[in-house]
């Protein structure tokens, strides 16, 4: 699939079957997510891959903006023992959102479905996600990524709006 492709074909799915994902394509996804950008390269990111579940089901809870009925979620985390210096640290959340991007093309080209939702800064849902996982007070979710074959089948489109782009010659 070419990166165009993979970009228009990008939707968010809310709806999947019970199919499990094999754990190649689950690899793939993670593999992807660490291919992107981070500053300074500290790559602040941790990835939880959850596919039990009460765990998924407690996920679900996590915020009224997480119900989604996958048999995977890979929660994006910074971790900020590993993030840049004092007022620089907020850059986890750029590389954790690169990480995230990633794995949302890399599924759509596996020809899975996904769905990011935001937990960051939401402070409820963070704590939820965090007392899920068992995470430290340095691992701070930001979004959790609903994964699976999908039910549904958004059409493509470009989202292009030529009054978004300024240009400066």
């Amino acid at each position: 699939m070419e990166v165009k492709e993979a970009l228009q074909k990008r939707r968010s799915v809310r709806k999947f079957t019970d199919e499990p994902v094999p754990e190649e394509a689950v690899s793939a996804l993670l593999h992807a997510a660490m291919s992107g950008p981070s500053a300074c390269n500290r790559t602040p990111w941790e990835f939880w891959v959850v596919t039990q579940a009460e765990a998924l089901q407690a996920l679900r809870g996590a915020s009224r903006f997480t119900n989604y009925d996958a048999k995977l979620a890979i929660v994006v985390s910074g971790n900020l023992s590993r993030a840049l210096p004092q007022q620089l640290a907020e850059y986890w959340i750029q590389d954790c959102s690169a990480a995230t991007e990633n794995i949302l093309l890399q599924a759509t080209a596996l020809g899975l479905g996904a769905v990011w939702c935001g937990i960051y800064p939401q402070k409820r849902a963070q704590t939820k996600v965090a007392g899920i996982l068992g995470m430290t007070e340095k691992q701070i979710p930001l979004n959790i990524i609903f994964i699976g074959y999908p039910a549904e089948s958004p059409d493509p489109r470009d989202q292009y709006k030529e009054s978004c782009v300024h240009w400066v010659k």
